[in-house]
């Protein structure tokens, strides 16, 4: 979740690199700050065990609002723990300041890793940016069944928690914001997996969701604009959440009912 920070930011006389001109220049100037210190201590830290750098996600598209986080996959061929160390303390005031998340993969489980998360792996082959090394997802194919499998099951388990929310969670109004901002992805990327299944190449998840939801019938503008609110400013209206964790857990369930008709 990334929220304006009153942090100092990486001093303007580090060493410039050709990463500064692969960052998304619509970013945050502190974002971009922590971003391209954070890439450059890795690069130094990891040496040759380091064969990539991905940014991904809304950050890779330029986009931040007020939930998002800055993604940044790292892709080694071994992982050395002393070389990690050097880099510890530059990533974990990243990660305050800026919510810079690095997710560390061998380059030999990237094939485990589509599989196990191939929803997820299947947003991020289509939105990254590759920051250093390899494009790790040049050539990368998730199976058909294995990703409508996978959507079926990412949409079940949203469907649950959104319900055990509205159960548990309706009564604590003013935290409801951020749990619904939390089901923008899912629910997108979801959304866009099942288009692309179909043949179909949505401009955007957002796009997509949409799409798909006005072929439900019904009016869900409204529903739509709140959860694009929630993931904005992590706030809603009074009287707002509990109805529209309602709506979404109906929204997920046609999804995975969609989903499940792909097979």
């Amino acid at each position: 979740m990334y929220i304006q920070s009153n942090r100092k930011t990486p001093g303007s006389d580090a060493m410039e690199s050709a990463i500064d001109n692969k960052i998304p220049e619509a970013l945050p100037a502190v974002v971009r700050a922590w971003l391209s210190q954070s890439s450059q201590i890795l690069i130094d830290s990891l040496g040759e065990e380091l064969e990539a750098l991905i940014l991904f996600g809304s950050a890779a598209e330029g986009l931040m609002r007020a939930s998002s986080d800055v993604n940044l996959l790292v892709v080694l061929r071994r992982f050395e723990p002393e070389r990690i160390d050097r880099a510890s303390a530059v990533l974990q005031n990243a990660a305050a300041a800026v919510e810079l998340h690095p997710m560390f993969l061998l380059a030999g489980e990237l094939s485990l890793a589509a599989e196990s998360f191939s929803v997820k792996f299947d947003d991020i082959a289509h939105r990254h940016v590759v920051l250093y090394g390899t494009d790790s997802f040049e050539g990368l194919t998730i199976p058909r069944p294995l990703l409508v499998k996978r959507l079926q099951q990412v949409l079940f388990n949203l469907t649950l928690r959104l319900r055990t929310l509205y159960a548990v969670g309706r009564a604590r109004e003013e935290s409801l914001a951020a749990h619904i901002a939390d089901t923008a992805a899912p629910l997108r990327r979801s959304a866009y997996a099942i288009l692309e299944l179909r043949g179909d190449r949505p401009s955007s998840p957002k796009a997509a969701l949409e799409s798909l939801a006005a072929d439900l019938g019904g009016e869900w503008t409204n529903d739509l604009q709140n959860l694009s609110k929630a993931r904005e400013d992590l706030h809603l209206d009074p009287g707002t959440a509990a109805k529209l964790i309602l709506r979404l857990a109906e929204l997920s369930e046609s999804l995975r009912q969609q989903a499940a008709s792909l097979s």
